[in-house]
């Protein structure tokens, strides 16, 4: 019998290599390859997906619009008129202020923009999102969301992955891992960067313990979208030679290490993500084409904007879109860089806000509508959200410090009850006091809607079941269609 030497040293026994195995069962590489062809396409024209669900979807996918650094609650989706009246005063005359971030604790500070209620539900909408709020029918806003950090790394983890540390699987990974990819030339899980990775950096979009081929591609929304998407070889066969010869060394290699703890693994997904890489080559150009909409289209997603930071954002909506439609399982779009340090204003509020939330309102907006004109947004689901708000009293004299007590997200489409308001803070947008929601609890409410129990969505690690909700998580029924 062969023998290999094990890195610490010791001499074992070299095991019956993959490729030995299927040459002696007689069928070879290309008889598995089509009967796991054949199994998937069974299995999608069934209406599946790689892994049975657990019960009927609402969804089918994610885009995940991330706000990053943290909205205020007080002055987008949660108006407090008792601010207005208590506007000066020490918050902690009036109740129990705790330790924020950088304890400068000023006076009351009310909302900078006044509110409207929109649509037949009539959910108030600042005029900061005078967009969205054409669309609020369609929206659920959480009023009573809590986070469990006050600070922009541990938080971001929290609500990328569902633990306050790096190391975990994010949200996008656990879906496409529980789901799978409805599309064999792009990857399940893709990252549209606008110009800002969130603090925490790209372990939020990590597969953490699960197979690496699970974690987040990012791409950029430009006319390429990834680098060296198109091959410097003279041939399409070379290209293709030299893809075999990789794979056949690294088909090697992980056999000769099989038994060996993580490193066979990485380099299965290794191959794997080399093959997709290939593959998307002659799928991304075309995705990425965006003159290839109407000039109407382009118009309401703000490409044709004098502000430069809506046509970046825009031009996320719109690619966004069009991965859904290609079946992309799992989208998330980071923030672009518009002068005020995301929307973390510890001063200059008024300013910081105004120029961030007119880089998203209009493409928001039309995301949604497009959506639903499609007939995709019954089966997508929207999740618009940051890390935690912000204080409803001032930092320094015009802004606002971090705040995880209570602030507000909404989601839309996929299942999702539009026109509903679930949750309450106090008169002062401070504390939750009306039925108070986690991060935990958003992700089972994300992936009740795509089919999934998020007690049952499990992947073994380190002598224990581990999911995405930890221990954790509860559905918010409130915000599921009936």
């Amino acid at each position: 019998m062969k023998r290999f030497r094990h890195p610490c040293g010791r001499s074992l026994p070299a095991p019956l290599s993959r490729r030995a195995m299927l040459r002696q069962a007689s069928c070879g590489f290309g008889a598995v390859a089509a009967s796991a062809l054949l199994h998937r396409e069974a299995h999608a024209a069934a209406g599946g997906s790689p892994l049975a669900l657990h019960h009927p979807a609402r969804a089918t996918s994610v885009i995940f619009l991330y706000m990053d650094g943290g909205v205020s609650q007080v002055d987008t989706f949660d108006p407090k008129p008792r601010l207005e009246r208590d506007a000066g005063k020490d918050p902690r005359t009036l109740f129990k202020v705790e330790a924020t971030q950088f304890n400068n604790v000023g006076t009351l500070l009310p909302g900078l923009w006044p509110f409207r209620q929109y649509g037949e539900s009539g959910i108030p909408i600042s005029d900061l999102f005078p967009h969205l709020g054409t669309v609020a029918d369609e929206l659920a806003v959480i009023r009573s969301m809590t986070s469990e950090f006050p600070e922009h790394t541990n938080a971001n983890y929290l609500l990328h992955t569902g633990h306050g540390l790096q190391g975990r699987p994010s949200m996008g990974a656990w879906t496409t891992y529980g789901l799978g990819s409805e599309n064999d030339e792009l990857p399940g899980y893709m990252v549209i960067n606008g110009g800002t990775i969130p603090p925490g950096g790209f372990d939020n979009f990590s597969s953490g313990f699960l197979p690496a081929a699970f974690q987040g591609s990012v791409v950029k929304p430009t006319p390429t979208g990834v680098a060296n998407v198109r091959p410097p070889d003279p041939s399409a066969d070379h290209q293709r030679a030299k893809l075999d010869l990789i794979g056949s060394l690294d088909r090697d290699f992980a056999n000769q290490l099989a038994g060996t703890a993580g490193l066979p693994d990485a380099i299965e997904s290794a191959i794997v993500n080399q093959e997709l890489a290939y593959r998307m080559q002659t799928e991304v150009p075309q995705l990425f084409e965006l003159a290839q909409e109407t000039t109407a289209t382009k118009r309401a997603y703000g490409l044709e904007s004098d502000y430069e930071k809506m046509r970046v954002f825009g031009a996320e909506c719109l690619l966004a879109r069009r991965m859904v439609e290609r079946g992309v399982r799992f989208v998330e779009l980071t923030c672009p860089e518009c002068g005020g340090n995301r929307w973390d204003q510890h001063g200059n509020l008024k300013k910081g806000h105004e120029d961030n939330a007119r880089a998203v309102d209009q493409p928001i907006a039309a995301l949604i509508r497009d959506l639903r004109a499609r007939g995709l947004l019954d089966s997508t689901l929207i999740v618009w959200s940051s890390e935690f708000g912000r204080t409803p009293f001032a930092q320094g004299a015009d802004g606002r410090d971090h705040h995880p007590q209570g602030f507000s997200l909404w989601m839309a489409g996929g299942g999702v009850r539009g026109g509903t308001i679930v949750g309450a803070t106090d008169d002062y947008g401070y504390r939750v006091v009306e039925k108070k929601c986690t991060i935990h609890d958003l992700h089972a409410t994300m992936l009740h809607l795509l089919g999934l129990d998020h007690t049952r969505l499990t992947h073994r690690f380190s002598g224990r079941d581990m999911r995405l909700t930890d221990v954790y998580g509860n559905v918010i029924h409130d915000v599921v269609r009936a």
